[in-house]
């Protein structure tokens, strides 16, 4: 019913409601250059549909408001729209790919395709002009062709057809405004014409190849097709700014005996209409319409005369054309061609660029009106301003930008030319914008006019991956690719504040994930921290450095064998400080701040891949300004977590936001707004964040143990609680004595000491720096408030504990094999093997190195010995299990 009643415009005038989820989509700053740009409404409105990574935007332009098509988990590939607007239809590529068609006057998606190309997903998709058909060909190497009659409820395809690999990656494709019944699809060098009904017969035909012989010519590569509007006819462009001519090769039959005969097309002709290469073909009313590298618009008429040209010095390569819709009561008779081609040549349309320009052209004036223009390359960087609603979005193009995001404008830009942004921080007062650049450069400028404050340094060796401020802005930090950290200082020259090279240090042999500053516990000191993929935590010692000589304070070793990912200041939510890490296991870890001892470690969220940046949110507008929350982003998701950190997997939410890889995140200096950056995908998202709907969700998740339950196999009813109540209590009788005669004390609590063993038994095997972690993390859990240490822990702890400690999604056979594949070798049949004696050999002198009496009790174990028992009793070691 909503969609019968909807109105175009509609979506803008509805106000809208909060939403109900921790974050929401607000807006989005940039699109895919590569997929057209649709005008759905022109005049006064100037309504723009395009894509930005997973997600459709539908842009009102003069209203400065966005309306977002979302329920796509993959980057979407394609997009078309029907002739009046009403429809638009988006597929992707990748793991479970989705076509979907949406109502663009309701925003409401009205019929979702399931498994289409389940491979590849799609890679080129067309509507017919009736809006009853989709066709669609797959993205894979062996492409399949379907049509769908995507009013009807059936995950099955009318018909299809596999393409044969010597006919080239089709990648575009279109219906025949006059036939639904017939499309054509090309690739670069080859043409194909189908009658859908032929498709499951498989005599659909193709046009033949054309050559430089063909028509003694060069022809080019192809570009895209159209059938013309009053022929039997196609036509197709090419990268020699030519139009390939098709034709019937037999006289064209009424249209009830066509649909029983294939249908064969010859290229009967090359026109040259113009030098420069044509890289779109549309059909508006009874014009051919072109657009070419150069950014020129020509109208020709049915006999390719040119009719007329529009050009500006500015246009780079024309990616798309979309014309107005015709107003009702406008549209001329077939057979009134001038007055049809007089309305054609007056409607505006709408230009998108391959550099991520779109204009509006009113052909009264041709007057090129820019509507949008984004940023061309990879966004990789963005920071927040601490004290405005300023987002500043660097692009590995060199552009830089500074955004109003409560106005959702542009304030001021910069660009560029000598190297590509990487990285962006304010400084803690706002004052000042450090860049970090692709070349290893840094600018620090003006926060407001972008400004250069001085000359840029470039003493990186490498591209500047990370940079931030001191919390006094006296000193800046980076860290680049070539593994090293340099410091710049603020000092007074000539009465002048300026800044100056301090000192550079190669402090790690691997990438740098994080550079950290923070401020002493007993001054106002500035501390600076890195942490690398080599599990080094390094602290600098600022107070001690002088020029060109860094000096390292502490080198800590944070872990084993996880690899740390990110890093971040723990709020005071205790009488101890902590840093927080989260590394490639999904486990997150809270360290003394002086020691560097490990307190805590904890499952985090587990939503496809690991924690990649991790921020404290501000949340200077929450009742409990103790309450705290986490602002993190994956691979492909961004999420938020509620503080302190426990392991319940109900006080984290996250969402999907760029598919194809998360390069920054940000946060507003409120904490009501989050920004992702999706480097490839030219985009960035601001979300809304609503704690209440975060908190609601972790309540409803349950208290205490509750959460926790849940995460054993079989909940707290299942056998495996079972039988970790029995081993717990187990070690209670251990722990007293098996053969002791005299009453028993019954306790809740097992010491200590007990814990590793009760933890083999469940069958997680920690190593033994994993063991002291774990008996660590009781043992000191009281010590800062009662200088008491903690001898024992009760069952509710231990299921947290083992919880929180072992691997997330257990250890599976496929990476006990992976590791005897690296330790062993090939044998004369070609299998992995291993020598007992280098085995052996290892275990003792590689890693946490055993001794021969623990070697000897573990193999006595193994093999069902028992050391001083019979030797003749039976081996009942089974080699192959």
């Amino acid at each position: 019913s909503l969609v019968w009643a909807a109105t175009p415009g509609m979506l803008f005038q509805e106000d809208r409601q909060p939403s109900l989820h921790p974050l929401s989509l607000s807006w989005v700053l940039g699109y895919n250059s590569r997929l057209a740009v649709h005008s759905l409404m022109d005049g006064e409105h100037r309504v723009l549909l395009y894509i930005s990574s997973h997600t459709a935007v539908i842009h009102d332009i003069p209203g400065n408001r966005q309306y977002h098509l979302q329920g796509h988990t993959n980057a979407i590939s394609c997009l078309c729209v029907s002739e009046d607007r009403r429809w638009a239809a988006t597929a992707d590529r990748g793991p479970d790919a989705l076509i979907i068609v949406w109502d663009s006057f309701s925003g409401i998606p009205v019929r979702t395709i399931f498994g289409s190309h389940p491979r590849d997903g799609v890679g080129a998709i067309a509507i017919s002009h009736d809006a009853k058909y989709l066709a669609t060909i797959s993205a894979g190497t062996v492409q399949r062709v379907c049509v769908w009659k995507w009013t009807l409820p059936t995950e099955t395809p009318a018909c299809s057809t596999e393409l044969r690999p010597e006919f080239g990656y089709q990648d575009y494709i279109i219906f025949n405004p006059q036939n639904p019944y017939e499309f054509v699809s090309n690739s670069k060098t080859q043409v194909i014409f189908y009658l859908w009904e032929h498709l499951c017969s498989r005599r659909g035909r193709t046009a033949s190849p054309l050559s430089p012989q063909t028509f003694s010519s060069v022809v080019g590569h192809f570009s895209q097709s159209v059938f013309h509007f009053d022929n039997s006819q196609a036509l197709t462009g090419t990268s020699a700014g030519k139009l390939v001519v098709w034709d019937v090769v037999s006289p064209r039959r009424p249209s009830e005996e066509l649909l029983a005969k294939p249908l064969s097309m010859e290229a009967t002709k090359v026109v040259p209409v113009q030098k420069d290469s044509i890289t779109v073909l549309v059909v508006a009313e009874s014009c051919i319409v072109t657009g070419d590298v150069k950014g020129q618009v020509k109208f020709y008429d049915g006999q390719l005369h040119i009719l007329a040209c529009y050009g500006h010095s500015k246009v780079g390569p024309i990616r798309s054309i979309s014309f107005a819709k015709t107003p009702p009561g406008t549209r001329a008779s077939p057979s009134d061609s001038s007055n049809s081609v007089s309305l054609t040549l007056n409607r505006n349309f709408i230009l998108s660029t391959s550099d991520a320009t779109v204009l509006r052209v009113a052909t009264d004036g041709t007057n090129f009106e820019k509507l949008l223009e984004e940023a061309k390359k990879a966004v990789n960087a963005i920071a927040c301003h601490p004290r405005r609603a300023l987002l500043a979005v660097g692009s590995h193009c060199g552009l830089l930008r500074v955004w109003d995001y409560q106005q959702t404008t542009y304030l001021v830009s910069r660009v560029f030319t000598e190297a590509g942004i990487r990285c962006l921080s304010y400084d803690p007062e706002g004052y000042f914008l450090a860049a970090g650049f692709t070349d290893g450069s840094v600018y620090i400028l003006d926060a407001i006019s972008l400004q250069s404050s001085c000359k840029e340094f470039k003493f990186s060796h490498g591209p500047v991956t990370h940079i931030s401020f001191s919390h006094d802005s006296e000193y800046l930090a980076t860290a680049d690719e070539k593994y090293s950290v340099t410091v710049y200082k603020r000092v007074l020259q000539k009465g002048r504040r300026c800044w100056e090279h301090l000192a550079g240090l190669h402090s790690h042999y691997k990438p740098i994930r994080s550079i950290l500053f923070g401020v002493q516990l007993d001054s106002d000191e500035p501390r600076l921290l890195s942490l690398g993929e080599d599990r080094q935590l390094v602290e600098y010692d600022l107070s001690s450095s002088s020029k060109d000589n860094l000096v390292v304070l502490h080198r800590d070793r944070v872990e084993q064998v996880a690899v740390p990912l990110c890093l971040a200041w723990y709020p005071q939510l205790s009488t101890e400080s902590f840093i927080l890490t989260a590394n490639n296991c999904y486990k997150m870890k809270l360290y003394n701040t002086t020691t560097k001892m490990c307190r805590k470690t904890l499952l985090g969220p587990t939503y496809g891949s690991p924690l990649e940046k991790i921020k404290i949110l501000p949340t200077a507008n929450t009742a409990d300004p103790q309450k705290y929350y986490l602002v993190y982003v994956t691979k492909d998701k961004v999420g938020l977590q509620i503080l302190p950190v426990d392991g319940n997997p109900h006080k984290s939410s996250a969402f999907i936001c760029h598919p194809d890889g998360v390069a920054d995140l940000a946060s507003s200096y409120d904490g009501r707004y989050v920004f992702t950056a999706g480097g490839n995908d030219c985009t960035v998202m601001k979300w809304e964040v609503n704690l209440n709907a975060l908190d609601a969700a972790a309540s409803l998740g349950g208290e205490d143990l509750i959460p926790f339950y849940n995460l054993l196999d079989g909940g707290r009813e299942g056998e495996f609680f079972r039988e970790l109540e029995d081993y717990f209590y187990y070690a209670q009788l251990r722990s007293h004595g098996i053969d002791m005669l005299e009453t028993r004390q019954v306790s809740t609590h097992i010491p200590l000491e007990e814990i590793p063993s009760v933890m083999r038994a469940m069958g997680f095997y920690p190593s033994e720096e994993k063991i002291e972690e774990m008996i660590n993390e009781v043992k000191f859990s009281e010590y800062v408030d009662t200088g008491e240490q903690v001898t024992k822990i009760n069952f509710g702890d231990f299921i947290k504990l083992y919880i929180n400690h072992r691997p997330a999604f257990g250890l599976s056979m496929k990476k006990i094999q992976r590791a005897f594949q690296v330790l062993g070798y090939d044998n004369e049949n070609g299998d992995k093997v291993i020598d007992r004696g280098d085995l052996l050999l290892l275990l003792q002198c590689r890693g946490e190195h055993m001794t021969e009496d623990e070697l000897a009790q573990c193999l006595t174990t193994l093999l069902g010995k028992h050391p001083g028992g019979d030797e003749s009793e039976p081996d009942t070691y089974d080699p192959s299990g």
